[in-house]
């Protein structure tokens, strides 16, 4: 159902579960089939908890990736694992974050395909639409269908007893879903983020989007305003210009993407402009006026005051912590406004209670929280003597990727300032890259001077995801750019360019001595 203003749906408040169905009114429509499945996957209408029978060795709040990473592996193990969610099984990543928003990239990708194909030849009759409803109606169905990866039947079905509800701690060693108390050896606080909401005058009665909402739409946003030149910012801003929508981006620093190498943050931002993309940098928002139709952002740059009249504003300017209604206190748990304080262990000042994913760590991606839900797991669930066998933080090596196009992937230090030697190939130098039409990009490697060993990197190309996968391998396994130089890549692959890399480090090191040498070697063999 859409409310005829922003083309948002309109969801009457259910109950569900014995809960008001408000917290995920923007996200899910019991009406809409896809939804309606999703639900039973990740909020079934009638689930029973389950009856506590004596103390869990583990007890997991919150059902986004590191308390469904955490649990599962506990219970693999054989412990005894209690898991609670207040909301949606799945967390961001499938409900509002990694799965919806791919979907709607994907789709835009496609149209921008569509458009260009003309460059290779293949002319398509007519001009190039999309029905945005069903895109969003793709979204919804793929969201449906990997929902059972995260149901509460099928964590059932592996051991663990889920409980959905409101948990919070009522001592140091338990916690209560209602008036079920649960008892625990130890625990894990999984809680997760959510969308931070800036304190701009006006914005409250603006009916705003955030990545909660935001796939709730299903009429396009005629005038688009993106508040936040990060990631997601970064990701829907260019999907929505590819699908038509009149997109401004406002970021308060200089460059998008403000913890991405300068160079990266070039050839992104030139691929949004030429996509539709208009930017405002060095912004600060003083006030939102609107409600329901247009609306008018009123911003400050330099010394100059402006104004952008625009339909929707979607704010993607950074995560805050689900740290409320947990009774932290109770139960002797630290935190501050970043979220629950932990040790490189993932220990709290509780020493029973573990936290893992958003909710303790600043880097907050799937695959870190992934990460850290084994690292509590190892540490929680098993005896350390004299500190031996836990596993430290310090030791994990996080690559990202923002999933623009071209995307932009890193991994280690952005740091120029240290002892290191930059290798960059261009992608404009790389067969695939331009047979592809791909060519806008580059491999950048960072490795400590006079030896192969890398220190970072970052990949800017059509498939950096996976192209930056090599590198924290190699950085993984303590190998050097020298031995990716050695590895036979496929041709034609846009991987070359880290093989090409390596042998641009073995050119620039290669002396005129040396070669000097070699050609008296040679004219000795002569």
């Amino acid at each position: 159902m859409s409310d005829g203003r922003s083309g948002q749906r309109t969801i009457a408040l259910q109950c569900i579960a014995g809960t008001p169905m408000s917290f995920f009114s923007d996200v899910l429509d019991p009406t809409d089939p896809y939804d309606h499945q999703l639900l039973k996957h990740v909020r079934p209408p009638d689930w029973a908890n389950p009856k506590p029978n004596g103390p869990y060795n583990l007890v997991v709040i919150g059902a986004g990736t590191a308390g469904l990473v955490t649990a599962a592996v506990a219970a693999g193990l054989g412990a005894r694992v209690a898991l609670i969610e207040r909301n949606l099984m799945g967390g961001d990543c499938l409900n509002v974050g990694c799965v919806p928003s791919k979907a709607l990239i994907r789709a835009s990708r496609a149209r921008s395909d569509a458009e260009k194909s003309s460059q290779f030849g293949v002319a398509l009759s007519g001009s190039t639409t999309q029905n945005f409803a069903t895109v969003m109606e793709r979204m919804r169905r793929i969201r449906s269908e990997l929902g059972h990866v995260d149901s509460a039947q099928r964590f059932k079905e592996l051991g663990v007893d889920v409980y959905l509800g409101e948990g919070r701690f009522i001592s140091r060693d338990s916690i209560a879903v209602g008036e079920t108390i649960l008892r625990f050896s130890r625990a894990a606080i999984c809680t997760g983020a959510r969308a931070a909401i800036p304190a701009i005058n006006g914005l409250d009665k603006t009916n705003f989007l955030t990545n909660e909402s935001i796939f709730s739409l299903t009429t396009l946003p005629e005038r688009l305003a993106v508040v936040g030149g990060g990631p997601i910012g970064c990701e829907l801003a260019q999907a929505f210009a590819r699908f038509g929508s009149v997109v401004t981006l406002i970021e308060r620093e200089s460059q998008l993407l403000p913890r991405e190498d300068k160079d990266a943050a070039a050839v992104l931002e030139q691929q949004m402009a030429h996509d539709g993309v208009k930017f405002v940098f060095n912004a600060t928002i003083e006030n939102v006026v609107g409600t329901n139709g247009t609306k008018r952002i009123q911003y400050k740059t330099a010394d100059r005051n402006h104004e952008l009249v625009i339909d929707d504003i979607l704010l993607a300017i950074g995560r805050v912590p689900n740290i409320e209604g947990l009774d932290l206190e109770t139960a002797a748990v630290a935190f501050q406004r970043s979220g629950v304080t932990v040790d490189k262990y993932l220990r709290t000042t509780n020493k029973r209670i573990y936290a893992a994913g958003d909710i303790c760590f600043p880097l907050k991606f799937t695959h870190a929280a992934d990460a850290m839900a084994q690292l509590v797991v190892q540490n929680a669930l098993f005896p350390h003597p004299f500190g031996l066998g836990r596993a430290s933080t310090d030791n994990l090596l996080i690559p990202w990727c923002t999933y623009t196009d071209p995307e932009v992937a890193h991994i280690g230090i952005t740091n120029h300032n240290v002892d290191i030697e930059t290798f960059t190939q261009p992608l404009s130098t790389i067969d695939r890259a331009v047979i592809d039409g791909k060519e806008d990009g580059f491999v950048k490697v960072l490795v400590k001077r006079n030896t192969d060993k890398i220190v970072g990197a970052t990949i800017v190309s059509a498939d950096a995801g996976n192209l930056i996968s090599e590198i924290t391998v190699a950085m993984k396994a303590g190998v050097g750019l020298s031995t990716i130089g050695a590895t036979i890549h496929p041709y034609p692959t846009q991987a070359d360019a880290l093989r090409k890399a390596a042998h641009q480090m073995r050119k620039a090191r290669f002396s005129a001595r040396q070669k000097a040498l070699l050609r008296r070697f040679f004219a000795w063999q002569r």
